[in-house]
């Protein structure tokens, strides 16, 4: 049985981890020893060497380079498509539960009603529609993960509703929004947080597949799903301009998943 202990290590591991995967996001810029939009005829698909860690692609750009843009698009397009569906379905969420009446009723169907299809479908067909690029492919995405928090946040204000403190504050006259911003965010943060937590490797899936697909990031722009999507054409040939972007994607969503299992561990042992 794991003790509190080796839990609380297990998490401090996987944020060091996280911070340094972020770090390297925001500094992208300086770490990248080469322009990763420069085209070079004469180092086309040339295999890793100290000159170019990771080999070059196709235009003979640099992919360790374009690795390291990749992960300031993937990282932040990630992180904002989040908090904005963390923003929106937790508000949501909170209106329906503490008022409840038709209002709850019609988002929480029309909630059931975009959970009856999987994401990826639906946000295929959305980003078709709005024909592609980074933007439309977060507002694909961003069309059922706010149902996530919005049905999560519904349930703990039903809960915190009850509590003799929210009747008290309605007897002195309090305000229904300061209510819910004054006492029942506070009480209800911390859980629909470890959500939005959780879903970020999900969430990176999402948006390198649709790049991967042709309908997220418009290239040039580096993007690991969208350098996997052109590289993988001539695979056999130059394998490495696969298999580091596919390997900084799979290394990234397992250290956020990581630790997004970390922190439900710990918060959830006695």
């Amino acid at each position: 049985m794991k003790t509190k202990r080796s839990l609380k290590r297990k998490l401090i591991l996987s944020a060091v981890l996280a911070g340094i995967l972020i770090l390297i996001a925001i500094f992208s810029e300086v770490l990248a020893p080469n322009d990763p939009y420069q085209t070079n005829a004469a180092m086309i698909r040339k295999a890793p060497s100290a000159m170019y860690w990771f080999g070059t692609d196709n235009l003979g750009r640099c992919v360790f380079s374009r690795v390291l843009y990749g992960a300031k698009t993937t990282i932040f397009a990630t992180f904002l498509l989040v908090a904005i569906s963390f923003v929106i379905g937790t508000l949501i969420g909170m209106l329906c539960g503490y008022y409840g009446g038709i209002v709850d009723e019609a988002l929480m169907r029309l909630a059931d009603l975009t959970l009856a299809f999987p994401q990826m479908v639906v946000a295929i067909a959305v980003a078709g529609m709005l024909g592609g690029g980074l933007v439309g492919a977060m507002i694909a995405l961003g069309i059922t993960m706010w149902t996530t928090f919005a049905r999560l946040a519904r349930s703990h204000t039903r809960t915190v509703k009850q509590e003799p403190y929210i009747t008290a504050a309605k007897l002195s006259g309090k305000s229904g929004c300061y209510i819910i911003l004054r006492h029942i965010l506070p009480n209800i943060l911390e859980p629909v947080l470890i959500s939005a937590l959780t879903q970020i490797g999900t969430t990176m899936i999402g948006i390198s597949g649709l790049s991967f697909l042709g309908l997220g990031v418009v290239a040039p722009q580096a993007e690991w799903g969208s350098m996997i999507s052109e590289a993988r054409a001539y695979i056999q040939i130059a394998p490495w301009a696969v298999l580091f972007p596919a390997g900084a994607t799979i290394v990234t969503i397992i250290v956020f998943n990581y630790l997004g299992d970390a922190l439900v561990e710990y918060r959830n042992h006695p």
